[in-house]
């Protein structure tokens, strides 16, 4: 039922969209999310969705819809980065390899999940990475990676977050920067370059299956990133300049009280 409900909101008009208060809202959580999605490292979708299923939109096209957006996004914000020499060339290209068809197959797999039960598990997995973001504590900024089993390492990582990310229909990168902090220990700011630098490839399968899924709603994608692709900029400028540990500190505290506010008023 509510699958059938979400796909209609598709192909018609509805009542939630009808006032402006409602797009001006969306306005709004676009140009957050892309502020702090540039900021630290992520695509930002993980966040939107709540908010966008706060401010009306049903579930399902508040999980899908902000997806399009992340690839120009991403692509943006890494410009900043890389200007800085911040990139690990083989983690990157492992990432993609693995990630791109994990991405596929959790996208696909959404088609069969309802979308408030994705809506949940999003929280979840909010409130838990800012948990973890907290509890780490100060993230070197010259921290070396462990040799050994780097590889092994590298792929886990990928096909993980590439299955919740086509799951959850974001780009990963809430759970790539502090996996890539975690499990390969590198430094923060290269961690934030190339999750940037996934998160805008891992976006693209998934936006291909969920648009064919007819869970994209398109009005709701365009004013999103409208506000959220030159935000993205933005944040990623205001980063390099302030300490990459305070400032995933700041959002860890935020995902976690996100995450746990939306999971208590469901």
């Amino acid at each position: 039922m509510e699958q059938e409900e979400d796909r209609s909101w598709t192909n018609h008009s509805f009542p939630w969209s009808r006032g402006g208060v409602h797009w001006v809202a969306i306005i709004l959580i676009g140009a957050l999310v892309g502020y702090l999605g540039g900021m630290f490292g992520k695509g930002g979708s993980a966040i939107a969705t709540p908010l966008l299923a706060a401010a009306g939109v049903p579930a399902i096209v508040a999980i899908a819809s902000p997806l399009p957006a992340t690839v120009p996004g991403t692509l943006v914000a890494y410009r900043r980065y890389r200007h800085l020499g911040l990139s690990d060339p083989s983690v990157i290209r492992t990432s993609l390899v693995v990630g791109i068809p994990a991405t596929l197959l959790g996208a696909w797999a959404s088609h069969w999940i309802a979308g408030g039960t994705l809506l949940v598990v999003t929280d979840v997995v909010v409130a838990l990475i800012g948990l973890r973001i907290l509890v780490r504590g100060a993230t070197p900024e010259d921290g070396v990676d462990d040799p050994e089993h780097r590889g092994l390492r590298i792929v886990a990582v990928a096909a993980a977050v590439g299955l919740l990310a086509g799951l959850l229909a974001n780009a990963g990168g809430f759970l790539l920067v502090p996996l890539y902090l975690a499990a390969l220990k590198l430094p923060v700011k290269t961690a934030l370059a190339c999750s940037l630098a996934v998160a805008s490839v891992l976006a693209l399968p998934g936006t291909i299956v969920h648009a064919a899924l007819g869970q994209i709603d398109w009005r709701v994608a365009i004013v999103f990133g409208a506000a959220s692709i030159p935000l993205s900029g933005l944040g990623a400028a205001t980063a390099v300049r302030i300490s990459s540990a305070r400032l995933e500190r700041i959002y860890g505290a935020g995902l976690l009280v996100l995450g746990a506010t939306f999971l208590l008023i469901r």
